[in-house]
């Protein structure tokens, strides 16, 4: 049984209740005035309990519980520090407007009255806006005054510390598979969060009837499996979500700016839709790149050619990290393992290639 349908069922009577004394007061009232031809007390009783039965069946999910499940929905949107610095703002605004009021409330006329309740809501909303708005400083200050250290070192937790920075996950870097190596290094300070509907989206996709998009689904569900099991890695999967946006990409971009945390994805659209709306992006191909040896004309390679290249009389090999090589004549040397010197290094939006002649031609 669902909240909203007990919910109507509770108002629903509770309104018939109302109803019928409403009715019964109205009957009372109305029935020696107007004499015979009017409703008796038994049908404005009957009838005004009728009416408020239907106004519970209707009116209480939207009196109950659709408001409390919105304001449950804005809780889990906000961040721990957002949370703190909201409260202790509130806090704050009410012992001003405490302090105000009476002062305020000493004043002539109307004024006492009213002056002290908009003081409160005033103070209120100042306050919590103030403090939310600085809520870094405040988080920042209150490391420093109480630092989370080891007993036994005195050294900051580095699990504390990693718990208090969140990443968002996205499905292509998940079925890309490279995150749980890139995690398990302790590269990536934060836990890992996934919204509900990119699971949705994942589980979607190995459900598809394509054979090869439901192998790269699958291949997400068995990486996630994986991260989870791995006990330094820490991973939560929450039913967060944003409301009135249905594209999966524009729910994590709206969702990183509400939680202030970077995207993890190997997306190139994501990518530069995010970083045009000022979302800090943690792109996987990035990090490979980046990673790859760094090579100065002259050195040497060991290299095994495995195929042709596009141009007459090249040859194309790779190196342990997927760079490209490719060889000045070097189709001759087909399938076979040889040394070359770096010629030139060229760094392209796909990645870095490197272009290498063998090192016996003279």
């Amino acid at each position: 049984m669902s909240s909203d349908f007990l919910a109507r069922l509770i108002g629903m009577i509770v309104f018939s209740i109302f109803g019928v004394y409403w009715g019964s007061s109205v009957g009372k009232l109305a029935v020696p005035g107007y004499g015979t031809e009017t409703f008796n007390l038994e049908q404005y009783t009957f009838t005004f309990g009728l009416v408020g039965a239907l106004a519970g069946l209707v009116l209480t999910p939207y009196l109950t519980t659709r408001p409390i499940r919105a304001l449950k929905n804005l809780l889990a949107r906000l961040t721990p520090q957002q949370l703190f610095a909201g409260l202790t703002g509130l806090v704050c605004g009410l012992l001003i407007a405490a302090l105000a009021s009476f002062p305020l409330s000493m004043l002539p006329g109307p004024l006492g009255e009213v002056l002290p309740f908009i003081g409160v809501l005033v103070f209120s909303y100042l306050s919590v806006s103030i403090f939310v708005m600085r809520q870094n400083d405040l988080y920042a200050m209150w490391q420093g005054v109480f630092p989370r250290a080891n007993e036994s070192t005195g050294e900051t937790s580095g699990a504390g510390w990693a718990e208090s920075r969140t990443i968002l996950l996205d499905t292509s870097v998940i079925i890309d598979g490279r995150i749980a190596d890139i995690a398990r290094t302790g590269f990536l300070p934060g836990s890992l969060l996934i919204p509900r509907f990119v699971l949705n989206e994942l589980q979607y996709i190995a459900d598809s009837a394509d054979s090869m998009r439901r192998q790269r689904g699958r291949r997400g569900m068995e990486v996630l499996a994986q991260i989870q099991k791995e006990p330094t890695i820490p991973v939560r999967i929450s039913d967060i979500d944003v409301e009135g946006i249905r594209e999966v990409d524009d729910k994590l971009i709206t969702l990183a700016r509400q939680l202030r945390s970077p995207i993890l994805t190997n997306d190139y659209n994501l990518n530069r839709i995010a970083e045009l709306q000022g979302v800090t992006i943690l792109n996987v191909n990035e990090l490979a790149n980046a990673v790859k040896s760094v090579l100065l004309p002259g050195e040497i390679l060991n290299i095994r050619v495995i195929q042709e290249g596009k141009e007459a009389s090249q040859g194309v090999g790779y190196m342990d990290d997927g760079t490209m090589v490719v060889i000045e004549n070097g189709q001759r040397y087909l399938n076979q393992q040889l040394n070359v010197v770096v010629t030139k290094v060229l760094q392209t939006a796909a990645g870095r290639m490197i272009f290498a002649r063998p090192e016996d031609r003279v």
